[in-house]
């Protein structure tokens, strides 16, 4: 069984001994999302199937955030920035700006021109491990040096 779904397992149980209710309910949903995904893929998940979970989760909830500021609803705003805070120290820590730049430079200087040659190129590298919202504004940034 994946580390990762050790933790949660662990932090699901100290949420529930602490009557911490919205910790509880994160944590079950996110433990239900990753027995969702072992039927999906029909075997046991590995650390990197939990963290693709929880990034689905961490994706959800920031557009739920972008959907409540509009909305004029800063509340529950305000809770959902809470749960992705909970749900990020969870995840491995993220590759610095400096070697995501370092990658689309060489994708670049491999002969990729465009985005989405240059995307497909540096996303393998970085699955799981970046937000590829960070790497597409670094790509943009990267092209339009070399334009």
């Amino acid at each position: 069984m994946s580390e990762l779904l050790n933790r949660l397992q662990g932090d699901l149980v100290t949420a529930r001994k602490a009557q911490d209710k919205p910790a509880t309910l994160l944590v079950s949903t996110i433990l239900s999302d990753t027995k969702n995904r072992k039927i999906e893929l029909q075997r046991d998940l590995t650390d990197e199937d939990v963290v693709e979970v929880l990034r689905r989760g961490i994706k959800r909830r920031r557009e739920s955030i972008e959907m409540f500021d509009k909305g004029d609803r800063k509340e529950l705003a305000d809770r959902e920035r809470v749960e992705v805070a909970l749900l990020e120290k969870y995840l491995p820590a993220a590759p610095g700006a400096d070697e995501i730049r370092a990658a689309v430079q060489a994708a670049i200087a491999g002969g990729a021109g465009n985005q989405g040659a240059v995307m497909g190129k540096v996303m393998p590298q970085f699955k799981g491990k970046a937000d590829g919202n960070v790497i597409s504004t670094i790509v943009r940034e990267e092209l339009a040096k070399h334009a």
